[in-house]
């Protein structure tokens, strides 16, 4: 519209000015001097209006629109001169919004996912944003170094609810956790900070070090990497399809990343299908193949570090070449459910999935293959039936956009500490029906999806609470890696202590619960919030004391299933830890 205004005004102007010097022979004129006048109406000024009138209808039109572009012209060029300032004022003034850090393409589509999620997001990157950038995208933007306290600060990082460092250095990522640590020292409520971690076993590390950490600084910190969330993804998504009177059998080929992801949650995802299968009903077996060169070697890193496996898999490991898939054995006798490509180099994977009929044939279903820089050729394989461009093959082909699934807000918020949260609610559900609890018999008796958000928080003051125990036990978390270590002295570690442990427990918990408004009453009451157990522990019944062991007997268990393991370092600790995180 703008531009039709300044055209039409040009237009009609020159029109209308040949018109009005063609009925006055004494003034002379050529097209250069229509022309001229007729750029003097943008500037409110023309020779030929010094007579009077009549003018043509078209210079009569003319001398209102053109001052009016000039107008807008001004309007417009002020606003883009000052939109930048008006954004880095908007910014720092921002509150309860996401800020989201880098330049990365990961950052990039983080961002765009936020905002169409309804999140008020601010960005901040090194590279300058365009005009139309911000026009198009519509959110926040602070150009500056993200590692800088005061480009975060302009950024209104003190106010917001959750921050993600996701730079293509992991250094920068790091640095600005650090920077985020400093400026949210006195909120009583800090944000969540998630740091993008681009090595999944430095990832892992670093994760163990944190919750060791855990306990001397309140800021909800956790690291992740993009296959362990994609993977997360991956089954929401794209259900296991159930098989009928035989194994449910699925086919991992290739020596790519997210391989390693991939397998761990498969499995977690069928584990979480039998449990959740009501009794009486029958669940195949799963069967897992994996085919690369270092098959059974991988095979047996992933069943030290998450000992699982082989209780909800059957796995198998042939050591064969991608180029040799086609040689499988079962692949053309047995057929699989469900069959994953996950070749080093996405294209030449891709390439081979095109070129391989015999992969399609041995599918049930789909042939995957994870792909991080083609998530607009994943969006031609797989767009809605107007905007396929490209054949899938009756639906065997699947491309994943890894990137583009990992860009999921809820599950990078489910953190180290949400998982490690959810399971001990889930063994606490499995103690309490093996003593004949029922589900729904009391608010804790549900799933963690429906349990209400205080008991939520009590479970992850727990894990906030772990690094205190460890210090006790004089035990560090590390990465598991089979032999290492010595498991068993951290296992007599917390069996020689386990009844101080206990009584510890007991007492984060009632400070935990009275710090929610709860007190001592019989029976137990909810909506009045009177808990029977909020007491001394020498008054505690013996099966609320054992359950109180049982927590801490847990431990180990619990940190296994997410790849930790407990390792004994020193004699225990005469006195527990204190920080700020130990209540939340």
């Amino acid at each position: 519209m703008f531009g039709v205004i300044g055209l039409a005004s040009l237009v009609l102007g020159y029109i209308g000015f040949e018109r009005l010097l063609a009925v006055r022979p004494e003034t002379a004129h050529d097209p250069y001097d229509v022309l001229y006048y007729d750029l003097q109406l943008f500037v409110l000024s023309a020779e030929p209006f010094q007579n009077a009138g009549p003018y043509p209808w078209q210079l009569q039109v003319a001398r209102f629109t053109a001052p009016l572009f000039t107008l807008l012209a001004v309007a417009e060029t002020g606003r883009l001169l000052l939109a930048a300032e008006i954004r880095r004022l908007r910014a720092r003034r921002a509150r309860d919004h996401v800020l989201v850090c880098g330049d990365s393409q990961f950052a990039h589509m983080l961002a765009d996912r936020l905002f169409a999620d309804g999140e008020r997001v601010v960005v901040v990157r090194s590279e300058p944003f365009g005009p139309l950038e911000y026009r198009q995208r519509r959110y926040l933007g602070v150009v500056g170094d993200p590692t800088s306290p005061e480009v975060l600060r302009g950024a209104g990082l003190p106010l917001a609810h959750t921050i993600y460092a996701c730079t293509d250095d992991a250094d920068r990522n790091h640095a600005i956790a650090n920077t985020a640590s400093r400026l949210v020292q006195d909120r009583r409520q800090p944000p969540r900070v998630y740091v993008q971690v681009h090595d999944p076993e430095m990832c892992l590390s670093l994760q163990a070090r944190r919750l060791g950490a855990a306990g001397s600084s309140r800021l909800r910190l956790d690291y992740f990497h993009v296959d362990d969330v994609a993977a997360r993804a991956l089954h929401r998504h794209h259900p296991l399809p159930p098989a009928t009177g035989r194994p449910t059998r699925v086919l991992i080929a290739g020596t790519g990343p997210f391989r390693r992801a991939l397998l761990v949650e498969t499995a977690r995802h069928w584990r979480a299908r039998r449990a959740d299968t009501p009794p009486g009903h029958l669940v195949t077996p799963l069967r897992v193949d994996l085919v690369a060169p270092d098959a059974s070697t991988e095979l047996a890193l992933a069943a030290s570090r998450y000992p699982f496996l082989t209780t909800v898999c059957q796995l198998a490991a042939y050591n064969l070449d991608l180029d040799r898939l086609v040689e499988l054995a079962p692949l053309e006798r047995d057929h699989y459910d469900r069959i994953y490509i996950c070749a080093p180099e996405e294209t030449s994977g891709l390439q081979f999935v095109l070129d391989t009929p015999a992969l399609w044939q041995g599918a049930e279903s789909s042939v995957f293959v994870p792909v991080y820089r083609q998530a607009a050729l994943a969006a031609a394989f797989h767009g809605d039936s107007r905007h396929d461009l490209l054949d899938e093959v009756h639906g065997k082909l699947r491309l994943y956009p890894v990137l583009t699934r990992a860009c999921d807000a809820r599950l990078i918020a489910e953190d180290l500490t949400e998982r490690l949260a959810r399971l001990i609610h889930d063994r606490y559900l499995q103690a309490q029906q093996r003593a004949g609890v029922r589900p729904g018999d009391a608010p804790a008796m549900v799933d963690w999806s429906r349990l209400p958000e205080s008991l939520r928080r009590a479970n992850r003051a727990h894990v906030q609470d772990i690094a205190a125990k460890l210090l006790n036990l004089g035990c560090v978390v590390a990465p598991r890696h089979g032999s290492t270590g010595d498991a068993s002295a951290a296992g007599l570690a917390i069996d020689d202590r386990i009844e101080e442990l206990a009584r510890l427990e007991h007492e984060r918990w009632c400070r935990e619960r009275r710090g929610e408004g709860w007190t001592y009453g019989e029976p137990r009451d909810d909506a009045r919030r009177r808990h029977p157990a909020l007491r001394p522990w020498d008054e505690l019944t013996p099966e609320v004391q054992e359950q109180n062991r049982e927590e801490i007997r847990a431990l180990p268990d619990v940190l296994s299933d997410n790849g930790f393991e407990l390792i004994r370092l020193a004699p225990a600790m005469p006195a527990q830890r204190r920080g700020p995180g130990n209540v939340r």
